[in-house]
């Protein structure tokens, strides 16, 4: 109804552009959100000579775009919906998910080949990446706290000194 309403059409007529509900929410994940794993997976070909430089301009093109409230509706309204529509969530994690995965997984594995960092589980950093990130969108837009995304350098900054350096006190 809401989609409708906004493109002036009636609900019906929804359906003459969009055979199913579930074509619409697809439609909607490609044009939203399909694009940041697109940039991600783009980012990660072209960032291979520099490994740990192409996961930072990863990880802040990721928080400039996560700190778009049309954007984050996407895969909060994925999370919602997901014990409904299971076919959407399968879409989401195929779609945006295993792209950008994929590509972390790329450029991490070519910085741990370049000795940038130690031998560890591709799996385990890509969720220590994607954490904070999307920890941040959810208190933001979600929690309403306040958000550290008006500065996503500083937010990268502090993310790759934690991942890079650990906690463990510096001598």
């Amino acid at each position: 109804e809401d989609i409708a309403k906004r493109a002036g059409l009636s609900k019906a007529a929804i359906y003459l552009y969009f055979p199913s509900k579930v074509a619409v929410l697809e439609a909607l994940i490609e044009a939203r959100v399909g694009p940041l794993a697109r940039g991600v997976q783009s980012l990660s070909a072209s960032g291979m000579s520099d490994p740990l430089m192409a996961l930072r301009m990863m990880a802040t093109m990721a928080a400039h775009r996560l700190s778009e409230p049309a954007l984050f509706a996407v895969p909060r309204l994925v999370i919602g919906i997901s014990g409904r529509f299971p076919e959407i969530a399968k879409y989401y994690r195929e779609h945006v998910v295993e792209i950008a995965r994929g590509a972390l997984e790329s450029v991490i594995e070519a910085a741990m080949a370049r000795g940038q960092i130690r031998r560890i589980d591709k799996d385990a950093v890509v969720r220590a990446f994607i954490g904070p990130l999307f920890f941040e969108a959810m208190w933001t837009h979600v929690l309403n706290g306040e958000t550290a995304l008006n500065d996503p350098q500083k937010l990268i900054e502090q993310q790759f000194d934690v991942l890079l350096s650990g906690l463990e006190p510096r001598a």
